[in-house]
């Protein structure tokens, strides 16, 4: 059977480029070939409907447009929650030693040596070779986060370390208190530079919450020291816990907002923080670790509470950090979060 030419179909059959002018429907005529009335009515369409449908992101072959993170869960978020307990911890125990308060001061420095030793233990892990880390402070690179991090981490480390073996074996308390000190001025460094490293990477989800990550784990991490000085005092009788319960009213405060508006951004920007794995994490945080926080008020006098506070800012504080590395994941491996991350915003 021949194929009939464009005039023995009928006009229903045709396309719009074989039809004429006067067959042709206003929306498919050309400008010029519309008459005024039609003219004036296609400029009074809605603009929703002249524009372009929303684009199906893809990729080649599905495959993800950025590489995948190589970090590993539980290594990297454990690194993450244990570096930001040890900087915040030291600078908790630096100021009870300096307000006359010794039980909190003893927990601080303790618990700031174990939390940096265990990082450096789930960073090694990470890496894979122990001698990866090594390798990585054989330069100091000021503009690189990782090196910056790597130093810091090496240094707070042993002068956290010198400040609780100290309070351990009463040994050279002058030098044990310098030290201290010391980790005291690198502790808040510590807590905060994992979220300008991540926010320094191509991952869209951490990227795009590059003002807000700094902070949010530094509440984070003052939260978790607190949980610390809580759990630590919870057994002694009349011990002051008066700057753990002011800490973790603050962090529970601060990094519950800050969690909230990452998680309510409009459109993609937000969406990795809100559904999977991600979103199951940050809103467990956002039990946990308010939650911690009001039962922190009624820590003075119940070692009861003290020992719940701890216990559920710790948890709000774990979960923080699973999320935010869980987003990041899964921004990469969808290619709608790479693809709008590089439109301009308007």
């Amino acid at each position: 059977m021949t194929e009939r030419t464009p005039a023995e179909r009928t006009p229903a059959e045709r396309t719009p480029a074989e039809r004429t002018p006067a067959e042709r429907t206003p929306a498919e005529r050309t400008p010029a070939e519309r008459t005024p009335a039609e003219g004036r009515q296609a400029d009074r369409m809605p603009a929703e409907q002249l524009q372009v449908p929303p684009a199906d992101f893809q990729s080649y072959y599905g495959r993800p447009i950025l590489k995948l993170p190589r970090w590993k869960e539980p290594h990297l978020p454990a690194y993450l929650f244990l570096g930001g307990l040890s900087g915040a911890s030291a600078v908790m125990g630096a100021a009870a030693a300096a307000t006359g308060r010794p039980e909190l001061a003893r927990t601080g420095r303790l618990t700031s040596a174990a939390a940096a030793l265990a990082g450096t233990g789930f960073l090694v892990a990470e890496l894979g070779r122990s001698e990866r880390f090594l390798n990585m402070l054989r330069v100091a690179k000021p503009t690189s986060p990782m090196s910056i991090g790597s130093w810091l981490l090496a240094v707070h480390s042993g002068v956290a370390c010198a400040a609780a073996g100290s309070e351990l074996t009463g040994m050279l308390p002058a030098a044990g208190a310098a030290a201290g000190a010391a980790s005291a001025l690198t502790g808040p460094l510590l807590a905060t530079y994992t979220g300008v490293l991540l926010a320094n990477t191509a991952v869209p989800a951490w990227h795009g919450a590059r003002r807000e990550l700094p902070v949010l784990f530094a509440a984070s991490a003052m939260a978790s020291a607190a949980a610390a000085g809580l759990a630590g005092t919870a057994a002694q009788r009349g011990a002051d816990r008066g700057p753990a319960v002011r800490m973790a009213v603050l962090g529970a405060a601060v990094e519950t907002a800050v969690g909230l508006s990452i998680e309510r951004r409009a459109g993609l920007a937000g969406e990795p923080f809100r559904t999977g794995g991600a979103g199951q994490m940050m809103r467990a945080a956002q039990v946990l670790t308010p939650a911690g926080g009001i039962v922190a008020l009624a820590a003075r006098r119940s070692r009861i509470a003290a020992a719940t506070a701890a216990g559920l800012l710790a948890g709000g504080a774990i979960a923080t950090r699973f999320g935010v590395f869980r987003a990041g994941v899964a921004s990469v491996a969808d290619p709608k979060y790479v693809v709008a991350s590089q439109r301009p915003r308007s």
